[in-house]
């Protein structure tokens, strides 16, 4: 990848302190050179007038677009039963009001634009002009300004030359003001790794370009700085791809990394070799992999359990011109046609993006690889049988709890089968509730108060549990074995780092054998005995057998579960519906299934535990060494 490199720091006064941080880069000659050639003519991010009869034609020939356009008018029509935004808070974040002004926005001046109807352009422009009202846009945690400022610009271009010339005026000048002056002051964000790097500089690359002709030097210097910091989170996902911070923020980051990109394109003809940058166009086979047959997400981190439409998807499916990356959006879309918008849901508020990145879904065909790893800060391993919905699929990680949005889940796994989600990852803690309690949420270090918080260590996770104790935050796993061959597919991650004084090794094989699923644990102890918890959560009702094993059942399906060593294992299930702390949330109808054992001092022990679809098999599988997989 092309990175623009230039080395600048300058130390400004804000608020009375002194805070150094990296002045926007200089102009490059080939940004300069296509910035002179900036037509002043509006729309022009990401698709022109010109372009719209052929974006119409699209729709209209795959039934899944036409759909979710159907989808989008009837979400712009909701917004008539709405009053426009106004400048309440949740703690410390304004977020939730910029996300549905992007989303009103977005909607109102992309259904102007195809149907022509002045009702949507003037509704777009009242909530223009409420956000721009605003005496900011909450700069103090700047993904807030970030997505305004998207919202803003989106709507400035798109109904530039509808808008009455006061209201036009207005916006632009919040756009200037609260957004791209606002974002001169620095922060943490512009040089940051994680996705408020990608965020912020995307939401204000849509800002710069939109008014360009009025403030050319301003905004050079806004483009010039993403283009230069930008790189920095896009390295996180090399070499294979991985997004760090789960599937849910990759839809975050990701997509206003791609957002930024196709505004760079569609107006300068460039990317400046941002898109060449080898993880980043891996990227779209951990998003796809990530999603179980269920369509549950493997949610590790601070991540949802399932999300809709991913509009970055069809933008890589366009760019690698391969279909069977929207395998898992063909049955996003067909969701989407049978829901009606409401006038306060959530909304994907990318959703004009999809349309106008939009590749004929009815193509998808299924992706050609089952079983995918990918290494990086946070290395992911996922196994299925199939791509069919009633497929077995198992996903395990390694990485460090240190990771931004980490949880202490190292070796913690997922297990979809006939169509259920029987192994699950309780997910995110809302923030809001934490931090309004005082909570220390985002210090990670060992100590924290954010360990304490059930949902983000290890014993609300399907890991081990050594003495009682956390996993170390320093620790940092690898998956050191890994096999795609279609007839022993497996990962074995060493976890012996998450667990650094607790034993002298810990090591954690997933194995698929056939649509039965096999865990196995290789653990040594120290110079003294160890207390070990292995444990499963799952929503599923669980009966303990005579034989010892369990039989789980779930919307009609039943699965058994046996442990296969050690031999004196004793299965029990722990309801944890209500975690320890007032603080923690809820998790109805949420057990974990799991077992005891001591492992002698000076000793190492191979442990195994096998999930197979119906009842358990007359001949169990032997546990060879991981290093015999």
């Amino acid at each position: 990848m092309n990175h623009v490199v230039i080395v600048c720091c300058l130390t400004i006064a804000v608020g009375g302190l002194s805070s150094a941080w990296p002045a926007p880069a200089e102009v490059t000659e080939e940004l300069e050179a296509r910035l002179a050639r900036v037509s002043s003519s509006h729309p022009r991010l990401f698709f022109t007038d010109a372009k719209t009869a052929a974006l119409k034609a699209k729709i209209d020939g795959d039934i899944l677009l036409s759909a979710a356009y159907g989808h989008l008018l009837a979400g712009a029509d909701a917004v008539f039963a709405t009053e426009p935004v106004k400048r309440e808070k949740e703690g410390k974040r304004l977020l939730a009001v910029s996300r549905t002004c992007l989303r009103r926005v977005s909607y109102l001046a992309f259904a102007y634009r195809i149907t022509e109807n002045e009702e949507y352009l003037r509704r777009a422009e009242r909530e223009m002009l409420a956000a721009a009202a605003f005496d900011d846009w909450n700069p103090s945690h700047f993904l807030d300004v970030a997505e305004m400022t998207a919202a803003l610009a989106i709507g400035y271009d798109w109904l530039f030359n509808s808008l009455a010339a006061d209201a036009r005026n207005t916006i632009r000048d919040a756009i200037v003001d609260k957004g791209l002056e606002t974002s001169m002051k620095g922060g943490g964000w512009v040089m940051t790794t994680n996705n408020w790097n990608q965020v912020c500089h995307g939401g204000l690359t849509l800002g710069a370009l939109a008014l360009f002709e009025d403030e050319p030097e301003l905004s050079k210097r806004v483009i010039a700085r993403a283009i230069k910091y930008v790189p920095r989170a896009m390295d996180e996902y090399e070499p294979d791809g991985v997004y760090p911070e789960g599937p849910s923020y990759w839809l975050y980051g990701t997509t206003y990394n791609v957002l930024m990109i196709a505004a760079l394109e569609s107006v300068l003809g460039s990317d400046f070799g941002l898109a060449s940058a080898e993880g980043f166009l891996k990227t779209p086979e951990f998003y796809l992999h990530a999603t179980g047959p269920t369509g549950l997400f493997f949610n590790f981190a601070d991540c949802g359990f399932r999300s809709g439409p991913a509009p970055a998807m069809h933008w890589f499916a366009q760019r690698r011109n391969d279909p069977t990356l929207l395998w898992r959006e063909k049955a996003t879309l067909e969701q989407l046609a049978v829901e009606t918008p409401s006038a306060t849901d959530g909304g994907d508020r990318m959703l004009p993006l999809l349309l106008a990145w939009g590749q004929p879904v009815r193509e998808a065909t299924a992706p050609r690889t089952l079983h995918w790893k990918g290494d990086g800060p946070v290395p992911v391993a996922m196994l299925r049988s199939a791509w069919q919905d009633d497929a077995t699929y198992m996903g395990v990680k390694g990485g460090s709890p240190s990771a931004n949005h980490g949880h202490m889940d190292i070796g913690s796994f997922v297990l979809d089968m006939k169509g259920v989600r029987w192994a699950v990852d309780l997910g995110m803690e809302a923030y809001h509730a934490l931090e309004a309690r005082g909570l220390d949420l985002w210090n990670r270090r060992q100590e924290s108060e954010r360990w304490t918080v059930f949902r983000l260590n290890n014993h609300s996770h399907n890991t081990l549990v050594i003495d009682g104790q956390l996993q170390r935050v320093e620790g940092n796993a690898r998956i050191t074995r890994f096999s795609d061959d279609p007839g022993r597919p497996f990962a074995v991650v060493d976890m012996t780092s998450a667990y650094e004084g607790q034993v002298d090794r810990a090591r954690r094989g997933v194995r698929l054998m056939g649509d039965a699923v096999l865990i196995q644990d290789e653990v040594a102890a120290p110079n003294r005995a160890v207390s070990i918890r292995w444990a499963m959560a799952t929503r599923a009702e669980v009966t303990i057998a005579e034989d010892g094993g369990a039989v789980l059942r779930q919307d009609g399906q039943t699965v058994s579960l046996r442990v296969l060593a050690p031999a004196n294992a004793r299965l029990t299930v722990r309801d944890i519906e209500n975690p320890p702390r007032e603080f923690d949330s809820k998790n109805p109808n949420t057990r974990m299934v799991g077992f005891e054992a001591l492992i002698p001092a000076a000793t190492t022990e191979t442990w195994g535990v096998l999930l197979e679809p119906d009842a358990p098999s007359d001949t169990p599988p032997t546990l060879d060494a991981l290093d015999a997989w």
